[in-house]
């Protein structure tokens, strides 16, 4: 959700609960760039717009998000990390009931866990596009193919990244939707290598659900179960495309599948399923995964979630 502000906002004089902002030490421009990127967490993230923001990683350039060294938001190292990601069959095994096939483009680990917690709960927006890139492997890969080239005889249509939505609650404390802005940053790459793609953002939030932090998988499941729906005013925009369902990582596999099953009470069931990470993830003997090039590190490692998908 794009960030809302009017053009004349000024900044609070004071941070949370009336506490005075501190003011760095004269001559340190890292500590100038804390300070004021420190405007950008919450409470005060949902009083900038995105190119604000942009701006300041531009002027004020932080260290890089992945491995905390050089200074600009991604180093070359971890950028490479990134273009050279390899899709592979992801997610858990035995997956639950209702999983798509799914395809993830790295383990989640150091560097792209970090990267992914910068997007996601720092608001380092300018991730969006190489992460999003990431993403796009995932999705060729979970499409069945790794060049530009539509699958033969099953194009029908444009493909429809649909993403995993967050609560209203976290967009709020956020500041935006990362799963969207991830899906919208896919589907441009996918448009420059030939694919018509487009993103449906079609999954609402039907119910309240509890935090799913310390429960199993079995609980997951059961706490997400019915959760999710596709409103009819928006299940048109489904039509004559294929649905590939998208998050930023899949731990459990709870969230997408319970975002299959609504798409497919829609009458829209997704083709496939994509991520950037996952944390569990074991590919097939002798499969070779889809790749923009280069090495990367091998799927199946773990690392810890951010959030149970």
């Amino acid at each position: 959700m794009p960030d809302l502000v009017p053009h004349h906002a000024t900044v609070p004089a004071t941070g949370p609960a009336g506490a005075p902002l501190a003011v760095p030490a004269a001559g340190s421009a890292s500590a100038v760039g804390s300070s004021f990127r420190s405007l950008f967490h919450p409470p005060f993230r949902p009083l900038f717009r995105s190119p604000l923001r942009d701006l300041l990683d531009l002027l004020l350039p932080a260290h890089c998000a992945g491995c905390r060294t050089g200074h600009s938001p991604l180093c070359p190292s971890c950028r490479a990390v990134l273009q050279a990601a390899r899709a592979a069959p992801a997610g858990p095994r035995p997956p639950p009931t209702g999983l798509p096939p799914l395809y993830a483009a790295a383990p989640y680990a150091d560097p792209v866990r970090q990267l992914l917690l910068a997007h996601k709960e720092r608001g380092a927006l300018s991730l969006a596009g190489p992460l999003g890139g990431a993403l796009a492997v995932a999705v060729r890969a979970a499409l069945g193919h790794c060049t530009a080239e539509p699958v033969p005889g099953a194009d029908a249509g444009a493909v429809l990244l649909v993403p995993v939505p967050s609560t209203r609650r976290a967009v709020r404390a956020r500041g935006h939707d990362p799963t969207l802005r991830l899906a919208r940053a896919a589907a441009r790459e996918l448009r420059r290598g030939g694919l018509r793609a487009a993103v449906a953002p079609v999954l609402r939030h039907g119910r309240a659900v509890a935090d799913q932090s310390g429960l199993s998988a079995v609980e997951r499941r059961r706490n997400l179960h019915g959760a999710l729906a596709v409103p009819a005013r928006l299940a048109t925009r489904l039509t004559g495309g294929r649905p590939i369902l998208v998050d930023d990582l899949v731990t459990t596999g709870a969230s997408l599948a319970e975002a299959a099953r609504a798409l497919g009470a829609a009458g829209h069931p997704p083709s496939a399923a994509a991520t950037v990470a996952a944390t569990v993830r074991r590919a097939p003997q002798g499969a070779e995964p889809c790749s923009t090039g280069g090495a990367a590190t091998a799927p199946g490692s773990r690392g810890p979630a951010a959030r149970p998908g």
